[in-house]
């Protein structure tokens, strides 16, 4: 199909293609002249006019790049979307969307919330006069409540990072269209592959595309995906007038990630829920929050509206001074922060991805000094669940050989 908004065509892809075979593809039918497989590197900044008043669409890179245009046409059609755009990173894409509001605006916004768009909220948007409240947005009361007046958009994590807090889409994306509100979701952790979020009635969908996108810690990059011709043509205006774009080389990287995302999601689905069990029953664990689990309270609303889950989830040991140990004895998996690469990446969320936001806000939800979130990556379960048992024993023996000392 073909956007109506002028200059943001998306991407003739068969729509009866199943996703796994449009991943595979992206770009491999783009390049006419050669044939070439791979869509080539544009390097260009400036692109030559036929003759005056014309052009072949490309004019400067800032505006529309071919690289990178290929890119945003794959990734509107994956989401279901009318346009999409790439842009430096997951925090400049947000920044890009949250441009859309202005001075006495408004926004309902998920309350498990990522450190980095809190910190985006609190400390830029709001010398600009854009105010937020935090609530369970899945809690349609609650949003009842929160709403005001002034209100132009809820803004959704789901599953929240990182105590994977589960928001049923439809239900919301139905709520927010009949006050004429915007829903904007973030759909990092499930990717399209799991979820589309505009199927389900939401506006706009971003990414940090960094993530599970890029999938191998090599690329920094946000895509932002745009339903309806009005709004889209506003995000186009948005993108082109910031300028935080992605690069030409960085663009043919993320699509060379995102061609096997499937393959990768599928494994990092079924370690993360492995090892997700065996933390359940462990004597040094006390909570496990992962939305594959059926006693978690999202279990059910997660299923409807998503065809699987993600490779991160969280869990608290019993005792504090359990954290600094196992981080200390893992090997196999990295102590880093970031998530979604092949790579198994461990983080301590309230000293480092969740450190900007308020210790007493942190507690409130959940995200205490017992808290560990696990990216998961793709390397042989049975060596994940061999590390992270190690290192749990060995921070058993320490804690419990201090206090005897």
């Amino acid at each position: 199909m073909r956007s109506k908004v002028e200059g943001l065509q998306v991407g003739e892809q068969n729509k009866e293609w199943r996703i796994e075979s449009r991943l595979a593809q992206i770009g491999s039918m783009e390049e006419p002249v050669t044939g070439a497989v791979n869509y080539p590197i544009y390097q260009a900044t400036a692109f030559r006019h036929p003759r005056l008043g014309q052009s072949t669409g490309f004019d400067y890179a800032r505006t529309k790049s071919p690289t990178r245009k290929v890119l945003e046409d794959a990734a509107a059609a994956l989401e279901s979307g009318d346009a999409g755009f790439a842009c430096s990173s997951g925090m400049a894409a947000l920044q890009t969307v949250f441009t859309l509001f202005s001075q006495g605006d408004h926004l309902i916004v998920s309350l498990d919330l990522y450190g980095g768009t809190y910190r985006l909220l609190e400390r830029i948007m709001s010398k600009y006069g854009v105010t937020a409240s935090y609530v369970d947005t899945n809690d349609l009361d609650a949003l009842e409540k929160t709403r005001q007046v002034n209100t132009k958009a809820v803004i959704i994590e789901t599953p929240t990072n990182p105590l994977m807090m589960i928001t049923d889409l439809e239900a919301v994306s139905k709520w927010a269209r009949t006050h004429g509100l915007l829903t904007v979701v973030d759909n990092t952790l499930m990717t399209p592959y799991f979820q589309r979020p505009i199927e389900l009635g939401a506006d706009i969908v971003v990414h940090s595309a960094t993530k599970y996108l890029g999938g191998h810690n090599d690329v920094l990059a946000g895509l932002i995906v745009t339903k309806g011709e009005e709004l889209s043509q506003e995000m186009a205006i948005l993108h082109n007038s910031i300028g935080a774009v992605l690069s030409p080389s960085d663009s043919y990287q993320l699509m060379r990630g995102m061609k096997t995302l499937a393959l990768r999601m599928e494994r990092h689905e079924s370690n993360a829920l492995a090892i997700a069990k065996f933390l359940q029953s462990h004597p040094q664990v006390a909570e496990v929050f992962h939305p594959g689990l059926e006693d978690h309270p999202g279990y059910a609303t997660q299923r409807k509206q998503s065809s699987g889950n993600t490779g991160i989830f969280a869990f608290k040991v019993n005792d504090a001074r359990y954290v600094e140990p196992v981080l200390r004895h893992l090997n196999l998996i990295a102590f880093a922060e970031s998530l979604g690469g092949v790579e198994s990446l461990m983080t301590y969320p309230a000293v480092q991805t969740h450190a900007d936001i308020p210790e007493e806000i942190r507690k409130a939800v959940g995200v205490d000094d017992r808290l560990l979130r696990f990216s998961v990556g793709i390397e042989h379960v049975d060596d994940l669940i061999a590390d992270l048992s190690g290192a749990l024993e060995a921070a058993r023996q320490e804690v419990e050989g201090g206090q005897g000392a």
